[in-house]
This record gives C-alpha cells, sequence and structure tokens, in this order.
C-alpha cells in the first residue's frame, strides 16, 4: 500500500530493554502516536502447581510490560495533546478461571493500569489522548489450544480476523471499551446482579482446563 514498517526486537519482560528500544525508535522513526500492548503469555496450570519463575513471567509480559511502554511513550502524546493507547487484555481481567489464576492476576492488573492512566490523562486535560481497552473471550491462536468450553454456542472461540477486525474499528472510533463477542457485555453486567454462588458455579464449570495444551513458545519461557 505503499507505506513502510520498521520492526524491532525487544523481551518487553525487561524494562531496560523496552526503554532502549523505545528510543531507538524515536530517534529513527518519530515519536510513536498509537501505542497497543498486545504480547501475552498463559501458563494453563493451577497456581499451587506454577513454579514461582512462571508467574513472575507472566505478570512481567501480561501487566508489567505495560508500565514500561506507557512511561516510554505516553509523555510525548501528553505534551502533543494526540494519541492513542490500546490495551489488549481479556475477559479473564474480570472473571477468575481455574487454572489460570496468574494469567487472570496479569489481567485483572492490565485493566487496573489501563483505567487508572486513562483518567489521569482526563485529570491532566488530554482530551485528544484516547483510549480503548480490548477484552476479548478465547481467540484460536493456540495459545489455549486444548481448553474445554461447556457452552461454546453462547462464548465461541474467535478467530483472529474478527478480533483484529473488531478493534480496528474501536479504533477509528475511539471506543472506550471493547468486549468480544458482544454476550461479554452482559457477562460483566451479570456479575453485579446475579447471587454470587451462582456466578461462581458458572465460573468454575465454564472453562476446563484439564487438557491444556497452549502453545510451545509459552512453555519454554
Amino acid at each position: 500500500m505503499g507505506g513502510r514498517a520498521h520492526t524491532y526486537v525487544c523481551d518487553i519482560s525487561k524494562k531496560e530493554d523496552v526503554y532502549e528500544a523505545a528510543a531507538k525508535v524515536k530517534e529513527e522513526v518519530g515519536e510513536v502516536t498509537i501505542l497497543i500492548n498486545n504480547a501475552g503469555i498463559v501458563s494453563g496450570t493451577k497456581l499451587l502447581d506454577t513454579p514461582d519463575a512462571k508467574i513472575i513471567k507472566t505478570m512481567e509480559v501480561n501487566s508489567m510490560a505495560h508500565a514500561w511502554t506507557l512511561k516510554s511513550f505516553l509523555p510525548d502524546m501528553l505534551k502533543n495533546d494526540h494519541g492513542h493507547i490500546v490495551t489488549i487484555a481479556s475477559i479473564a481481567g474480570y472473571f477468575g478461571a481455574p487454572g489460570m489464576a496468574d494469567y487472570c492476576m496479569s489481567k485483572f492488573a492490565a485493566v487496573g493500569l489501563h483505567e487508572s492512566v486513562e483518567r489521569e490523562a482526563i485529570v491532566v486535560g488530554a482530551e485528544n489522548v484516547n483510549f480503548t481497552i480490548v477484552n476479548p473471550y478465547l481467540i484460536n491462536t493456540g495459545m489455549f489450544k486444548g481448553v474445554k468450553v461447556k457452552h461454546p454456542e453462547l462464548l465461541p472461540g474467535l478467530k483472529p480476523e474478527y478480533v483484529v477486525e473488531k478493534i480496528m474499528q474501536a479504533v477509528l472510533t475511539n471506543q472506550r471499551v471493547l468486549m468480544v463477542p458482544r454476550t461479554l457485555y452482559i457477562m460483566v453486567w451479570l456479575k453485579s446482579w446475579v447471587p454470587v454462588e451462582s456466578f461462581l458455579k458458572m465460573e468454575v464449570e465454564e472453562i476446563q482446563m484439564k487438557n491444556f495444551i497452549g502453545r510451545a513458545d509459552d512453555k519454554d519461557i
């Protein structure tokens, strides 16, 4: 399409690497006006069966890295009152699931960080720095290979291309919160109204991690 792309290798779990890569981007390309925090890993094991190192790495990649990229690129956006922050979080940032304790912990953190920074931007009057948080269900990328869902007719696995299309629409329209599929808007609302015991039963039964396989790359981290 006549555009140019620049690629940089960076271990986002290490803040020094992020800061170094960010400085190189600004020097070689220029100020960043759209930041999409998308990287994520999952262990797929119960908390008591997950090695400490994997729990730490999940937090470093899925949530703490967002803090380093925000600190790298948000200042220019605030200075120019122009930019867009996109956080690819997860519906796991709103609901707990057995066998996903470290993943849910990291996504709850990502949601909290995004919402806090969004409000900080509003407080300083950055009206044209936009924020979009994306909370998808399971996307068919292999990341959750082997996971069984009790009601796939209500919460089907999502095609990556479909999710990307929805994210692009959300960014272009400055939509603050995107949940995919739309059923999730109702689920989040129900959590505030349905008796805790009933909702707890649903959360425990809906996702089964017993046959979780995941991606080989995640297991090697």
